[in-house]
């Protein structure tokens, strides 16, 4: 009875986490997406501790409370700003776990093998699973565990570089070690061996030597990755997690995990081909670690930075017919997005055209700008694509960049040495006018020179953006 209860529990959290997925991909029904999400993750939970071979539940139990508190502090504490590094926190606890299991299975799996017959009838749970295989079967969890193993160990360590690089804790720039790839080919190569090794012997030393070279190799290869291309990380560091997570289900016999963590891992690593397609990247190229990307010099950025007082914009907006905003980062750390709604809001009531052009990496996270404006309630139908908006900025009167700097960048498409040579852009400066608000003069997060803010038509709009649009609005008549 137990056990038709977990499965058909299992059925019905795996169908909820898919229509919580399904649901995320609109903002609309995103809302509902979560409570999908909440719902099947609580039935999930509960039907692992009441089903079969659930040992130790009390204990269980307290560290579910123990997490669940945790958990709640952070969500009501994280700024908004602060979502991209909380997920790949995330994300290295959920490979540290995947670490732990496998290593506990070996150990499980040692234990086991050790006994006779007779002391095997006597086990329960995850040991009775285990008692049960077979020399090819025994086989099969060996090279489960191990990959369950090295996956996690990469996700740990990337995911620590990657929350300390978008935390501004580690250089944003992409760092290699003397050698480059040739490190990461050799620890690759090196798990390789350790696997035949451990497939023949069973012992722990080739376990654990795979696990120092996979977790040099998550470290490394984040490293090697610039913040422009910090939001692809993210992703792919999700697919990792979710690939973690499956290999943890085939070593345990779960088959929700299983199923969870295919999902996850199957829609991170689907999630970060369209973004790498969306910034003209090679997938592979940024899985590696950034290999290859250009060699020369990038060019010089001529002219200087004019800036603009708020009586200049105000004036220029009064007057605009159409008028284009593009929300970055900046907009995030300013929380800016109420003002940028208001505005948008007098704006459309004088009837002119307002609408946001979104970059599919803009921020850095998936969504990331697009979960601002939902929050700000900014009406969905102004809020456009970069393909759907493009060619409209010719025929636009104002655009209006807020903290935006890559996405934005015209050496995207003049400078074939820039780090973001080829990628997609908004191709703003082809307004009547531009105006760029920003806190200073610097290149931002991922310290590449912007031509953008030098051109003729463009005006720097300096400060803090809340304060800068809440002087900005009741200009606006």
């Amino acid at each position: 009875m137990e056990f038709g209860f977990t499965t058909a529990a299992y059925v019905v959290s795996a169908v909820l986490f898919i229509l919580s997925l399904g649901g995320l991909s609109g903002q609309e029904s995103a809302k509902r997406a979560v409570w999908y999400g909440i719902v099947g993750m609580a039935l999930a939970v509960a039907a692992t501790l009441v089903g079969p071979g659930a040992g130790y539940w009390f204990v269980s139990l307290v560290m579910i409370i123990g997490g669940g508190a945790i958990g709640y502090q952070l969500a009501t504490k994280v700024q908004m700003t602060q979502m991209p590094e909380l997920v790949a926190a995330m994300h290295s606890l959920v490979g540290l776990a995947a670490v732990f299991v496998g290593l506990i299975a070996h150990i499980e799996l040692g234990r086991v093998l050790a006994m006779d017959d007779s002391a095997k009838k006597a086990l329960g749970g995850f040991a009775a699973l285990l008692a049960k295989k077979d020399g090819v079967e025994i086989g099969i969890l060996r090279v489960e565990l191990f990959l369950g193993i090295f996956i996690g160990a990469i996700t740990f360590t990337g995911s620590v570089i990657a929350y300390g690089k978008l935390a501004g804790k580690v250089d944003s720039a992409a760092t290699k070690l003397p050698g480059g790839h040739m490190l990461n080919a050799g620890a690759a190569i090196l798990s390789l061996i350790c696997l035949v090794w451990y497939m023949n012997t069973g012992g722990f030393f080739p376990l654990f030597l795979m696990t120092l070279a996979a977790l040099f190799i998550g470290y490394h290869l984040i490293m090697g990755i610039g913040g422009a291309d910090m939001p692809v990380v993210v992703s792919m560091l999700n697919s990792y997690s979710g690939w973690a997570a499956a290999a943890i289900g085939f070593s345990l016999g779960n088959d929700l995990l299983i199923v969870v963590g295919a999902l996850v891992g199957s829609s991170g690593a689907i999630l970060s081909y369209i973004m790498c397609k969306a910034m003209n990247r090679s997938f592979v190229s940024v899985i590696l670690g950034g290999f290859g990307g250009p060699a020369g010099e990038q060019m010089a950025v001529e002219g200087e930075q004019v800036a603009i007082d708020t009586d200049g914009v105000a004036t220029a907006l009064n007057e605009a017919d159409s008028v284009i905003i593009i929300p970055g980062y900046g907009m995030a750390v300013a929380q800016a997005q109420a003002a940028v709604a208001e505005l948008v809001r007098k704006l459309r009531a004088q009837g002119k055209n307002v609408r946001f052009a979104i970059h599919p990496v803009a921020g850095r996270l998936p969504g990331h700008m697009n979960v601002l404006l939902a929050e700000a309630k900014v009406p969905y139908d102004i809020v456009m694509e970069m393909d759907e908006i493009n060619e409209d900025f010719p025929d636009t009167d104002v655009a209006i960049v807020i903290g935006s700097n890559d996405i934005v960048n015209p050496a995207a498409q003049d400078d074939p040495n820039s780090p973001i040579a080829g990628m997609p852009v908004l191709e703003c400066w082809k307004a009547k006018q531009v105006f760029v608000s920003k806190r200073g003069q610097g290149t931002g997060y991922s310290g590449i020179e912007n031509p953008l803010f030098y051109k003729e038509n463009t005006r720097m709009y300096y400060g803090d953006a809340k304060e800068s649009l809440n002087k900005l609005l009741p200009m606006i008549d």
